[in-house]
């Protein structure tokens, strides 16, 4: 396993160099379930912690269909012409059930898979969406530390996934498509919330009006509810991931975004914010695996949902009967 070929340190040393092949390794190493593997990724997370937050961290999520794939590839690869270093990043806790865009086809991503400016990393195979995320978050982090400073981060899970990219990442973006019948109806009002712009791909060829009116949908839509930032009011743009037009205009909207949450201070603010997310959500997952891999409590969690199930037992007290024996 990677933690016997290389220690942290060393794994730490290649990463700092750039080294895709020590990156890889090490994301592996964090994958891992196994306790030491776990000690020994903590150590180099922690002293790679200095060399991260330079990245921009974009999250970008779409309904099926939208064309993230695609779209992550022309925008990276107009990145990387651009001299950035960019890596891809995927949380997806139903994978092994479904399979990703990354993970189950990564010639979508035929330009940046290819690219030796361009770092492409599925999510973990299986996994809570908890757990998913916080080693998604530590994966990012090394990519940082190698050197990536652009770290985009697709959601192709479903319900709360994209919650979740949004609590790890800077700039939110949604993507939609045009001339799907109404428009407003796939607009999920929780997802809209959270972003920092939608932008309607497609619009090619006689997608174009279609596009544009669709844009105008989601504009009204936007001004409807209340923006998120104080600072920042979410645009809507039209562009196509096939031609590559309008793809400069996406960027150029992360970047003002940029300029303006730091210049107020808020990016600062909104990164101490998901630190402390982070934190929470490794105690929730640590917790759940206690749950899970404590032989006296799982035997004690099949006796309670019996009783529970049979009306025998309130769900009141098997909770107290069972934090009890956990010591909590």
């Amino acid at each position: 396993m990677a933690s016997r070929a290389q220690p942290a340190s060393d794994l730490a040393r290649g990463i700092r160099a750039g080294d895709r092949a020590t990156l890889a390794r090490a994301i592996t190493l964090i994958e891992s379930k196994r306790a030491d593997h776990r000690r020994s990724a903590h150590r180099l997370v922690q002293d790679l912690l200095p060399l991260t937050g330079k990245a921009v961290r974009l999250g970008i999520t779409g309904a099926p269909g939208s064309g993230k794939s695609t779209t992550i590839d022309a925008l990276g690869t107009f990145l990387t012409g651009l001299g950035h270093k960019v890596a891809v990043l995927a949380v997806d806790p139903s994978s092994s059930r479904t399979g990703g865009s990354i993970l189950g086809d990564k010639t979508r991503m035929a330009q940046l898979a290819m690219d030796p400016n361009a770092f492409v990393r599925p999510s973990p195979a299986s996994g809570t969406l908890g757990g998913v995320a916080a080693k998604t978050r530590e994966t990012m982090l090394l990519c940082e530390a190698a050197g990536y400073g652009v770290v985009m981060v697709e959601t192709v899970g479903i319900g709360q996934s994209e919650t979740a990219v949004a609590d790890m990442t800077d700039f939110f973006l949604v993507m939609m498509l045009p001339g799907a019948g109404d428009e407003l109806q796939g607009l999920k009002k929780g997802i809209v919330e959270l972003a920092d712009m939608i932008a309607v791909n497609k619009a090619d060829g006689d997608n174009i009006a279609r596009a544009r009116l669709a844009a105008a949908d989601y504009r009204a839509a936007l001004n409807i509810l209340k923006p998120h930032s104080a600072n920042w009011s979410p645009p809507v743009l039209t562009y196509s991931a096939l031609t590559g037009t309008g793809i400069s205009d996406l960027w150029a909207q992360v970047l003002a975004h940029k300029a303006k949450m730091t210049e107020s201070g808020e990016l600062a603010v909104r990164r101490r914010e998901q630190q402390v997310k982070w934190m929470w959500s490794m105690l929730e997952e640590r917790l759940s695996a206690r749950l899970r891999g404590d032989p006296a409590v799982r035997a004690k969690l099949r006796q309670a949902e019996a009783a529970v199930a049979a009306g025998k037992l309130a769900p009141t007290l098997a909770v107290e009967e069972i934090a009890q024996l956990l010591g909590v």
